[in-house]
């Protein structure tokens, strides 16, 4: 894959950038002297990057990365707004103003558009991940570290109330008793402890990360694209409670019938006996 980590010298801060190799898109983090801080303008800039990377058919493994030292030291909070303005509804209750979503509310909807992402994803993590941006590597599918990074949850000792969905994201990856840990201790943990808990599928070293991330993309590159997405979609569904049973049978069904399986059955018969 190209572009991967460079220099803090060679790399100015600037906004998050694409490149696609193949069938792999990354889509990278670069304000390498912010420790790859995410600002206001960076959050729209990441939805458009994600975007064009899923309307490319040739994508079918994103990769989510940072330049630099640090993989994201998390949201810019001084520039953090409330973004629940109350206003009026019929019932003469307070409601969100969801038309002036921004701060970290902007920040949550980036996280959920990121689990929501057609294609797999991998979170390679180059260095230390802080506050929100924690949720956005438990938000892609696979997240593959590097030796001597840490990670931190702050939130309650900044005074924050984490969104909903980022709370589910940490019960449902880490479980209830790690999720309590990390947000109401805001202990930092390093990487051998990260791995363990299950923040992270594989630790490596950070000159082995590229050459990691690249088998585990090959691997999911080599599965059929449309079955992928659809067992992806469902497996998300099932951790949120949401998943339809009739829809998933009928997609099971659909596959059976699919030029896809043909394809893949044709090959599958073909192979010699080992």
């Amino acid at each position: 894959m190209n572009g991967w980590p460079e220099t803090e010298a060679a790399a100015p801060a600037t906004t998050p950038w694409l490149t696609t190799t193949d069938a792999v898109a990354t889509i990278r983090l670069n304000r390498p002297r912010q420790h790859n801080r995410i600002d206001p303008a960076d959050i729209v800039v990441l939805h458009e990057l994600i975007v064009t990377a899923e309307a490319d058919p040739t994508v079918r493994v994103l990769v989510l990365t940072g330049t630099g030292a640090s993989f994201s030291s998390g949201y810019d909070l001084s520039t953090a707004q409330t973004s629940a303005r109350p206003g009026p509804s019929s019932t003469g209750a307070a409601k969100p103003d969801t038309a002036t979503d921004d701060g970290e509310v902007a920040f949550s909807r980036l996280c959920d558009r990121v689990e929501a992402i057609r294609v797999p994803t991998i979170c390679a993590l180059n260095g230390g991940v802080y506050g929100g941006s924690t949720d956005l590597a438990l938000a892609c599918d696979f997240r593959i570290g590097v030796t001597g990074m840490r990670m931190r949850m702050p939130a309650a000792q900044l005074g924050i109330h984490f969104y909903p969905s980022g709370l589910r994201r940490y019960v449902s990856r880490l479980g209830l008793a790690t999720a309590k840990r990390l947000f109401l201790t805001a202990e930092t943990i390093g990487a051998e402890e990260m791995l363990r808990v299950g923040f992270l599928d594989r630790l490596v070293e950070p000159e082995a990360l590229e050459g990691a991330v690249a088998e585990l993309a090959a691997r999911i590159a080599a599965c059929a694209p449309q079955a992928t997405a659809g067992i992806k979609r469902s497996l998300n569904d099932l951790a949120n409670g949401a998943l339809d049973d009739r829809a998933g049978e009928a997609a099971f069904r659909a596959s059976l019938r699919s030029d896809e399986f043909t394809e893949a059955l044709k090959v599958w018969s073909q192979r010699k006996p080992s």
